[in-house]
């Protein structure tokens, strides 16, 4: 059975996941939308740096954010400027770290909802004297709820796994930085396979849960629209 740390380590973990989604969510739907709707050549740009984490190695993603975060770095010298203190090794360093990591996972699927629904509702909505945001809210967002399903599981399943980001930002600081998998690692490295696989098997039904939520939501919303 789990002990005392691990579910502490379950509820940062869980923490993380939810308040990075809701930023990731906050942050990722006027980009999306911006990338879906742009006509910018260089669009490209933008898609590439937001795709970025999804090709680059997590330590070196999490070793950049560290030295930005850190008292030398740009953010973290910042604070110390403004009376805070160095965004590493804090659980605010951590939803940084998650936020930056897993944009991709959101913007992706929200571009994609907001692509798919195209241009013509949008201009019926605008020959009724809908203003853009009544346009966006009214028309768009309930379009492309899908997008914001998929995108919301995807985000938070993915910050669940997170290793080499949160380790490099977080270090390993139980009851403050140590999330499940790192917890995991401790075990697996103490050779306490039992606690390991709690927590792992924990993580995979969750995990495992969450996708077949998002198959069948969407299948659902699918067949209400046929």
């Amino acid at each position: 059975m789990p002990g005392s740390d691990d579910l502490t380590a379950l509820w940062i973990t869980l923490q993380l996941a939810a308040v990075s989604t809701l930023i990731l969510l906050v942050v990722g739907t006027p980009l999306a939308w911006w990338l879906a709707r742009t006509q910018w050549r260089f669009r490209f740009v933008v898609e590439a740096m937001v795709a970025l984490p999804l090709v680059l190695p997590p330590t070196v993603l999490g070793f950049y954010l560290l030295i930005a975060l850190g008292p030398e770095g740009p953010i973290g010298s910042l604070m110390e400027a403004l009376g805070g203190q160095p965004l590493a090794f804090t659980f605010s360093g951590l939803v940084i770290g998650s936020v930056v990591y897993s944009l991709p996972f959101v913007v992706q699927p929200l571009q994609n909802a907001f692509s798919a629904v195209g241009r013509r509702p949008m201009e019926v909505a605008a020959t009724l004297r809908a203003s853009p945001m009544d346009r966006f809210f009214t028309v768009a967002v309930p379009l492309a709820a899908p997008g914001f399903l998929t995108a919301a599981v995807l985000g938070f399943a993915h910050t669940l796994g997170e290793f080499g980001v949160v380790l490099m930002i977080g270090g390993n600081i139980p009851g403050s930085t140590q999330v499940v998998s790192i917890a995991v690692y401790d075990h697996v490295e103490a050779l306490d396979y039992t606690s390991a696989h709690w927590l792992s098997g924990g993580l995979l039904l969750m995990s495992m849960l969450m996708l077949m939520a998002v198959y069948a939501l969407n299948r659902r919303f699918l067949v209400v629209r046929l």
